[in-house]
């Protein structure tokens, strides 16, 4: 009797009661607030338009995720200057082209073509500065210890936001209105603003062509040979370096796209503007599956829409003032859990140590 005692994994016990607990109070929480609690102090159509807000914040995040998760796939890193990619080619588009456009009337006039000249210089420039960091500061260090690039990424990060705030100022600096994106339009009875509906399309739609890319053509095919194993990779006949660097700018690109889409629903660009959706973004690759790229996409959306439902679901319904103001307690304490239950994340696949 006493053997079994000892041969008890009590850590394993407290942790599946621990999990238990946890499922317990959010099951019973969600359905108290919405039958007795919060979900009486809205109407359905408030819960659509909280969804929907969540969907396009989502997109967003995963569209920023698909840096990080393609980085890491291949290089093991977390690149925390992504962020930067994001901003950089935002704040260039919008000085550059989107005021000078919408100052003239072009926007206006041709809103698509004026839409796709500011998203092309966008996604150039954050894939320049991508690029350039990845040639000067990453490949250097590319059999350096972990730790060695991940500070590195750091001090990228800190250079590019100083940077762009010495080239641009460190005022706010407002992204023009299309008047084309003013207003609602119904969809199956529910009135959805126009600037959500273009940010959810767009980022559906840049998420599969980028999944095609990887998984249907022959350079996505090097990237993930390259991810398999660098050396075997190049005996094949791979050049490690240039795919490297098309992981890079691919990833580059998607930010880029995604910060002018940042800038349709929030009005305003400035040097800081990559660091909280970049933490964001790389909360929401490790929810998914950080490494698996439909991870990254499940992750960024489930993420957003957290952060929309969950403050009026859980903290409102208790009391709490200002709960869309902890909208971020929110996000992170599900990441907590989520990494509980499933540490690999979402959909992401359980390496082997030697792997991982």
């Amino acid at each position: 009797m006493a053997q079994r005692f000892k041969d008890v994994d009590w850590i394993g016990l407290f942790l599946w009661l621990f999990r238990a607990a946890i499922i317990v109070l959010v099951l019973w929480g969600t359905v108290a607030k919405i039958f007795f609690g919060a979900g009486n102090a809205y109407s359905a159509s408030d819960w659509i338009d909280f969804f929907v807000s969540g969907l396009s914040q989502g997109s967003l995040y995963a569209l920023i995720a698909l840096g990080y998760t393609l980085v890491y796939g291949v290089l093991f890193m977390i690149n925390f200057a992504h962020g930067e990619f994001f901003m950089s080619g935002t704040m260039t588009a919008t000085v550059f082209i989107a005021l000078p456009l919408s100052a003239s009337g072009f926007l206006d006039r041709n809103p698509i073509i004026g839409m796709l000249i500011i998203l092309v210089v966008a996604m150039s420039i954050s894939v320049g500065v991508a690029l350039l960091t990845e040639r000067i500061a990453y490949r250097p260090l590319r059999r350096a210890p972990r730790l060695v690039p991940l500070i590195t990424a750091i001090g990228a990060s800190f250079f590019w936001q100083y940077f762009f705030r010495g080239l641009y100022g460190s005022s706010l600096i407002p992204f023009p209105e299309l008047q084309a994106l003013q207003g609602k339009f119904s969809f199956w009875g529910v009135d959805i603003l126009k600037t959500r509906a273009v940010v959810i399309v767009s980022s559906v739609i840049m998420l599969i062509g980028l999944y095609f890319f990887v998984m249907r053509t022959k350079t996505g095919k090097a990237i993930r040979a390259v991810a398999e194993d660098k050396d075997v990779a190049a005996l094949m006949g791979i050049d490690v370096d240039r795919t490297i660097a098309i992981t890079f700018a691919t990833g580059a690109a998607m930010a880029g796209a995604a910060g002018i889409l940042y800038g349709l629903v929030f009005r305003q660009v400035h040097f800081f503007m990559g660091f909280v959706p970049g933490i964001k973004a790389f909360t929401a690759a490790v929810l998914g599956g950080i490494g698996s790229i439909p991870g990254a996409a499940l992750g960024g959306l489930f993420l957003g829409v957290i952060e929309a439902v969950g403050p009026p679901l859980f903290l409102e319904g208790l009391g709490i003032p200002g709960g869309h103001q902890l909208k971020d307690v929110i996000a992170f304490t599900m990441l907590v859990l989520v990494l509980i239950f499933r540490p690999q994340g979402i959909i992401g696949e359980r390496l082997a140590e030697k792997k991982a």
